[in-house]
């Protein structure tokens, strides 16, 4: 999936082998100018060689990136138009908050009078005027996250890369700065590149994602597209909770499909590219799923136990704004429901060893052939 604008950042057909092992598999890329792209995948996924062959600190094996027109191939990693901001922030412990942004400005030289102006400008963007004389170990992480930051875009970078940028903080903070971070870097209008494993850091801060595996991209995509329609059943495992059922597909119309699984048959509200009898499976999403004590009356209009599907509540989990059920079913199989709790004392309440019917409509599940 391509960006809709023209593309400021090329990769093209870029492959990184260590010594026979291809840690990057050809892979190809285009990024708008201004977007905020996310690579997500799990740990040895390729995405931070990837990262760091942007920065020029790994030199591609094969293939080009190509950035507003220029092919960085032979540029080091100081002459690149574009900052990195680490994990770890790399502040330096020694200097004030407003020395570490103007270092890497006093290295390119730049009059006094230019350094101070861009300095007080990046205090202002981070709202850390206030503070500009302390030291790092007087800052809170969320305050040292935004000094790194402000250090990175103090040079009017062409492209702005993260390698996990809120790893460091905790979950109730990192959630804060998430908006905070896409905010500011929407208000420079800096071209965006970051890294993470973490779903809710992509899925909430960048336009587009590229889920890697193996060094290659499965799907590439807006975060609400790649969770409500997965390209595999990799992609659909990777991006939230999902329930994976492995069935056949017993039936395809051109306005829908059955698919026949060990606990119940699916009526899918859309046709397929496959033919009768080949196996496919079924991803449905927990929060897609209703409970209720009787049996529920099927597929409106169709004849035949559609989308339902018995068990005994095993387990559940309250988190507050929803409860997650863990259902048993007749095959020994566990069926996650998702229940969002918008009343504060709910009519009907379902606990662990009851029996209750799960049931789900034409259009809430997803058919994987890959």
């Amino acid at each position: 999936m391509a960006p809709a604008q023209p593309a400021f950042l090329q990769i093209q057909n870029v492959v990184k082998d260590f010594g026979g092992f291809k840690a990057v598999n050809n892979v190809s890329l285009d990024i708008a100018k201004g977007e905020i792209f996310a690579l997500l995948g799990s740990s040895g996924c390729g995405k931070s060689t990837l990262l760091r062959m942007l920065a020029g600190f790994e030199t591609p094996t094969s293939g080009r990136i190509v950035l507003n027109g220029q092919d960085l191939a032979t540029l080091p990693p100081y002459q690149r138009p574009m900052n990195m901001m680490f994990q770890s922030y790399a502040l330096f412990p020694h200097l004030t908050v407003w020395e570490n942004i103007a270092f890497g400005l006093k290295r390119e030289g730049l009059p006094r009078a230019q350094i101070a102006e861009r300095v007080e400008a990046m205090l202002k963007l981070v709202q850390l005027g206030k503070l500009a004389q302390r030291k790092p170990h007087q800052l809170s992480g969320g305050q040292q996250q935004r000094v790194a930051l402000a250090r990175s875009l103090a040079k009017q970078p062409q492209m702005l890369l993260l390698d996990e940028p809120l790893g460091a903080l905790d979950k109730k903070l990192r959630e804060q700065t998430q908006i905070e971070l896409v905010n500011i870097i929407e208000q420079v209008g800096v071209t965006c590149v970051m890294v993470t494993h973490d779903q809710e850091e992509a899925m909430t801060m960048a336009s587009r994602i590229a889920i890697m595996s193996e060094g290659r991209f499965l799907q590439v995509g807006a975060p609400g597209d790649i969770y409500e329609t997965p390209a595999t059943r990799f992609v659909a495992d990777f991006i939230g909770n999902v329930n994976l059922m492995d069935g056949t597909l017993d039936h395809d119309d051109t306005d829908h499909c059955i698919i026949g699984c060990a606990d119940c048959k699916h009526y899918v509200g859309h046709g397929i590219t496959g033919t009768e009898g080949m196996p496919v499976s079924v991803a449905l999403r927990p929060e897609k799923i209703a409970l209720q004590r009787d049996k529920p009356e099927g597929v409106p209009g169709k004849d035949g136990d559609f989308n339902m599907v018995q068990g005994t509540v095993k387990e559940m989990s309250y988190f507050g704004s929803f409860t997650v059920f863990h259902l048993k079913l007749a095959s020994g199989a566990v069926l996650k429901v998702s229940q969002a709790n918008t009343q504060r004392h709910a009519d009907e309440t379902y606990t662990w060893g009851d029996t209750v019917w799960a049931h789900w409509s034409p259009s809430a599940h997803v058919v994987l052939t890959a």
